[in-house]
């Protein structure tokens, strides 16, 4: 693997970890739930991914409990979504239709962007510990997908990467082109960040056009 600057594969995740961890404490705003709520999923959205990655990689302790950036970033989003919710909640008095779209639309949009970056740094650091192409690709998804599953699990949903707009597949794309500049030894800044805006990109325009992945067809009177 080409040497990545450290400081870039950390900004990758601090930026990950903030961004995810906004979107937890919105969906949390959401669902009506108190400080602790808005925490533990700003916590889990932020980290949750990561913490996965890391545990297969055999990189204990991981990053997710041990780095003290990450765990601030993680602070810092819940207390500001916190601090937000009254204002969130007050925008659209009287409109509750309205402000719901508007908390799903920020929520979307924060998961495109933590998408993004833990895509790229998820597969960075499988490079790094040298699990191979296949295992580099699959941990970009699953550090980019693993946090917001979680989150939707814990806030009673169904994980948005099982039912809405193309989640994982813009994940897989950003990851292999990492992996593949990393083997024909093209892998630099420019690649990387090249590499974030497309998953945002093919990620925003899945939720604009709503374009999804085929569904199981369901039939007559099924119940739901």
């Amino acid at each position: 693997m080409l040497t990545v600057d450290v400081n870039l594969q950390v900004l990758l995740d601090i930026l990950g970890v903030f961004v995810f961890a906004l979107s937890g404490g919105l969906v949390a705003v959401r669902k009506g739930l108190d400080l602790v709520g808005v925490v533990v999923l700003a916590w889990v959205a932020g980290l949750g991914g990561g913490i996965m990655r890391d545990v297969l990689l055999g990189a204990t302790p991981p990053v997710g409990i041990s780095d003290w950036r990450l765990l601030a970033s993680v602070v810092v989003a819940g207390a500001l979504t916190f601090l937000w919710q009254r204002r969130l909640r007050s925008a659209y008095l009287g409109r509750a239709r309205g402000r719901m779209t508007l908390l799903t639309r920020s929520v979307r949009t924060l998961d495109a962007v933590g998408l993004a970056f833990f895509a790229v740094s998820g597969s960075l650091k499988a490079l790094d510990y040298d699990t191979g192409a296949l295992a580099a690709v699959l941990l970009g998804v699953l550090t980019a997908v693993g946090g917001g599953a979680l989150r939707d699990v814990l806030a009673g949903q169904v994980p948005e990467v099982l039912r809405r707009e193309l989640y994982a597949v813009p994940a897989l794309i950003g990851a292999s082109v990492v992996v593949l500049a990393d083997r024909w030894g093209h892998l630099n800044p420019v690649v990387i960040w090249g590499s974030v805006m497309l998953v945002f990109a093919i990620r925003m325009a899945a939720v604009a056009l709503n374009l999804n992945a085929p569904t199981a067809l369901r039939t007559t009177g099924e119940t739901q």
